[in-house]
């Protein structure tokens, strides 16, 4: 597993809120629901993404995509200036800025809300309501708000969703799940690969013959008692030259990122199963629950014992 397809293990669409917004003019929606992801992508008409953080308003035509990145709030309108109407809170809730219930009054039917069952802007809209540690080096990557125009990559996947949000058929979460992260993936890809991105150093070193084969060894195999000789022989290079280059593309050295990731899959494991921290620190590679729980204590400066409840507790 490499750390973009860790994304679907980060972030992954478990019970998504998803939903195809219908309106017409005037209109305006505040996003305050804390989201750790959000994909829209207009379908028909245009919408403006309007950053808390003062930075430009983002026009959206069909076609194209936008990635908003929580927690901060953002504002989704038809015309910039427009005071909003709705508020969409955690998990979705759907309220009017004095906190009155709008739900049910804007429901236009299956996945379906808006002011106007025929209205003049549709925006398909996914919202991943879970965070994840090992996802949160790609997402810690992202601005807070990316853009991109129409593109044959995700162009058929955008017409599948949309033909798919407004069913009610057996497992049909479950298919609409896999449908976001299949977009977002393909967004991502074609993010990170456009001219000038600023593609972060492990993403980069992905491509590399040698330091990607490395990566993909450590992050598919964390377990592994892995020390740098073993991993030079593997990718047929000297220890010296390996650790060079890896530390020279990735940006540290491959032990610091081999316990990085070690970690980000135990915080996962601490709060998605009731394993013991002892059959944990097993999975990711530690021979003894309290070498793990000292690496974990130093990284994370809480034990994984008082991680856990922290997660369970929020």
């Amino acid at each position: 597993m490499d750390a973009l397809a860790g994304l679907l293990d980060g972030p992954r669409a478990r019970g998504a809120f998803l939903l195809r917004m219908v309106m017409d003019p005037p209109w305006s929606v505040r996003i305050e629901d804390r989201a750790p992801l959000c994909l829209m992508s207009v379908t028909r008409g245009e919408a403006w993404v309007l950053p808390a953080d003062g930075a430009a308003p983002v026009l959206l035509r069909p076609g194209d995509v936008a990635v908003a990145r929580g927690p901060a709030p953002y504002t989704v309108t038809g015309t910039p200036g427009t005071d909003p109407y709705a508020r969409i809170g955690p998990g979705g809730l759907c309220t009017t800025l004095r906190g009155e219930p709008l739900a049910e009054s804007m429901r236009l039917g299956v996945r379906t809300w808006g002011n106007a069952s025929d209205g003049a802007t549709a925006v398909l809209v996914g919202t991943y309501l879970l965070d994840g540690e090992i996802g949160r080096r790609l997402l810690d990557a992202l601005p807070p708000l990316l853009t991109l125009g129409s593109d044959d990559r995700s162009g058929p996947l955008l017409t599948l969703l949309d033909t798919e949000i407004a069913r009610d058929e057996p497992a049909q979460g479950v298919v609409l799940d896999r449908l976001l992260d299949l977009l977002l993936i393909a967004v991502l890809r074609t993010w990170f690969a456009r001219p000038g991105a600023e593609a972060p150093a492990w993403y980069r070193a992905m491509g590399d013959p040698v330091v990607g084969r490395a990566l993909r060894l450590l992050q598919s195999d964390p377990a592994h008692p892995w020390t740098v000789a073993s991993l030079a022989a593997r990718t047929g290079v000297s220890r010296a030259g390996l650790a060079r280059r890896f530390t020279e593309l990735v940006g540290e050295p491959p032990m610091a990122y081999l316990t990085g990731w070690r970690l980000a899959l135990a915080a996962d494991l601490l709060r998605e199963t009731d394993g013991t921290v002892e059959s944990v620190a097993r999975k990711v590679g530690y021979g003894s629950s309290f070498a793990f729980s000292t690496a974990f204590k130093r990284v994370r400066g809480q034990s994984p014992q008082e991680y856990r409840g922290r997660k369970g507790a929020r």
